[in-house]
Order: structure tokens, then sequence, then C-alpha cells
């Protein structure tokens, strides 16, 4: 079992920054993939960017590349999501996702396919 918790949502103006991390109690997080969903109001979770158990493999939706960076440390069982040049579209709720893989080419971008979610963080961009 791997409990994630999110942190490091707030409310930003249009065009600023913030940085999410999510913590994971488990002693093998190097061997989970790791990826960050959102939530707008109304609407379906989506993915948002996604890591593989080493760092070396990315994945981004199309609406967030070039904004936003995924990346992890495996010594303090973390993963975090940059967020640059927010805009208003990117409100909603963030949650941290994980999976069991040790394959370098395994980084999904389906919720079905993760195990483990977070509560959830909030984000607010204002205009």
């Amino acid at each position: 079992q791997v409990q994630l918790v999110e942190s490091g949502g707030g409310l930003v103006q249009a065009g600023g920054s913030l940085r999410l991390s999510c913590a994971a109690s488990t002693r093998t997080f190097s061997s989970y993939v790791m990826g960050w969903f959102h939530q707008a109001p109304g609407k379906e979770r989506e993915f948002v960017a996604a890591i593989n158990w080493s760092a070396g493999t990315t994945r981004y939706s199309d609406s967030v590349k070039g904004r936003f960076t995924i990346s992890r440390d495996n010594a303090k069982n973390a993963v975090y999501l940059q967020m640059n040049s927010l805009k208003p579209d990117d409100t909603g709720v963030y949650y941290c996702a994980a999976v069991g893989s040790g394959s370098w080419w395994y980084v999904p971008t389906r919720d079905d396919e993760y195990d483990y979610w977070g509560q959830g963080t909030q984000v607010t961009v204002s205009s």
C-alpha cells in the first residue's frame, strides 16, 4: 500500500508559477511510476505528466508541454510538478498517482492504469 500526500497548491495570478509536491509513504518508491492528473471544475480528471522510476522517461499532455516539468527525488520519496506560465484553464484539483513498474518504457497516461492516488491539492489561477 502506498499513501500519497500532495502539497503546494494555492492561488496565483495568470502567468505565475507554482510547485506541487507529492510525498509517498513507501520504502520502494523507486519502483513506482508517478503521475500528475488535473480535474477542472465540472470536468473529468485528465492526464498532466508522468515520470518513470529512474526519471529517464517523462510524458506530458499537449496542454502543459513546455510550461510544466515533472521531476522526482527517489531519496526523498517525492515527486514534483513545476508549473510555469499558469493559465486560468489550469485551475482545478491536482492529483498525484502511482503504479508499480520497473520497466523504463512504461509511463502510463490513463488514470485507470494507476493504483494509488492522493487526496489532491487545489490550484486556482486568476485572470
